[in-house]
């Protein structure tokens, strides 16, 4: 894991960095609603002052530091302003790593600008720990033995633009067992090898942790159903699967392709955790299931992030239970934007007692992404 913040940085920034990976390195997690608004609202201040973009698409809408008194009031950036406009709070030459979303062919796609991979790296391997490893993972370590990974994406050496490489590249250097590895190799999912690995966790009872895209795992169902065949893979085995969900064939609702993880692979759904996140973002979201097993499913994400939904029409809070526009604060994007408003409904899943809210994703708001980019762009350029 990189140990230093970007060289060059202004004290604020730096200030901030520091106080956000603090949090990210306390060893439980604690929701304290202060604290986060007080770091937003600074993190808001410099950003329009180091990110020109940003600074006049708050001013086009009146929100300017010193007048915004509450987190929520933070304007958020429409995620496909990412195609269009370098939205980095740093000179460009102090850029280290870009992150690429896919899109589609001949489209532009979306990037992440990063000067500093510390708080980038720390917020995934917190969230891990706690919501798809928290019996094997203690304050950023792995228990004894490593974890046995299998990775149904493509190394980051292959796809050095991809977040979700870097993500399984930083959880396997971090935590993975000799025996683990990548399985998809020049674009293609190496099913056959992956099988006979499998088959040999299986001889030694060996737990094995499987995370990928849905579309990998799709595939891979593919491939053993094409031969009848079929693991049972030992306790402590999970999957995590990331996307849509087509294969060769035909594309795959979840509760299928859960159920033929579990008939193919041995994991029931309770150890299938799928996750939630953007190239843009610098935290991830996950299903609740390892940490409230038996609440309602839900996505959960750390402490110092924030989820609001809002109407898509008026931009204000949905009412309870009402779908809305999935809008995120995430404070680990201290050299970007941390508040961005996705292309994605969702609506609120409440817990009892205790437990940690949540939300779920709905799908996506037609035609929300190009009508927000649009706006957005005109006025980061404007001026």
């Amino acid at each position: 894991m990189n140990a230093n913040f970007s060289p060059g940085s202004t004290p604020e920034r730096e200030a901030l960095d520091a106080e956000v990976l603090g949090w990210m390195r306390e060893s439980h997690w604690a929701v304290d609603d202060a604290r986060f608004e007080a770091l937003a609202l600074r993190l808001f201040a410099h950003q329009v002052a180091a990110c020109p973009p940003y600074a006049r698409f708050a001013t086009a809408r009146g929100r300017v530091p010193g007048e915004v008194l509450r987190w929520q009031e933070i304007p958020a950036v429409p995620a496909g302003a990412f195609k269009e406009v370098d939205l980095r709070g740093f000179p460009e030459s102090r850029t280290i790593k870009t992150f690429r979303t896919s899109g589609t062919s001949g489209q532009k796609p979306g990037e992440l600008h990063l000067d500093s991979l510390v708080l980038y790296e720390a917020s995934l391997m917190a969230s891990l720990g706690t919501l798809l490893f928290p019996d094997r993972i203690s304050s950023g370590r792995a228990a004894d033995p490593a974890l046995h990974l299998r990775l149904l994406a493509p190394a980051a050496r292959e796809s050095p633009d991809s977040s979700l490489s870097h993500m399984f590249q930083v959880l396997l250097d971090e935590l993975g067992s000799p025996s683990s590895g990548f399985d998809v190799v020049d674009g293609r999912l190496e099913a056959e090898a992956l099988a006979g690995r499998l088959e040999a966790a299986q001889t030694r009872n060996e737990a094995v942790a499987l995370c990928g895209t849905a579309f990998s795992f799709v595939h891979l169902i593919e491939f053993l159903e094409a031969r009848g065949a079929g693991f049972q893979c030992a306790p402590g085995s999970r999957i995590m699967e990331t996307g849509g969900f087509k294969g060769r064939s035909r594309e795959m609702p979840r509760d299928e392709l859960y159920s033929a993880l579990e008939r193919c692979l041995g994991i029931p759904p309770s150890r299938i955790v799928n996750q939630y996140g953007m190239t843009e973002l610098g935290s991830q979201f996950y299903d609740s299931v390892w940490v409230d097993p038996e609440g309602p499913r839900r996505k959960l994400g750390p402490p110092w992030v924030r989820v609001r939904l809002v109407d898509p029409e008026t931009g204000e809070e949905s009412p309870p239970g009402e779908p809305g526009m999935v809008v995120v604060h995430d404070l680990a994007n201290t050299g970007s934007i941390a508040a961005l408003q996705t292309a994605d409904l969702g609506r609120a899943v409440m817990a009892s007692g205790d437990d940690p809210q949540g939300f779920e994703i709905l799908g996506r708001q037609p035609g929300a992404e190009a009508r927000g980019c649009s706006i957005a762009a005109d006025e980061m350029l404007s001026g």
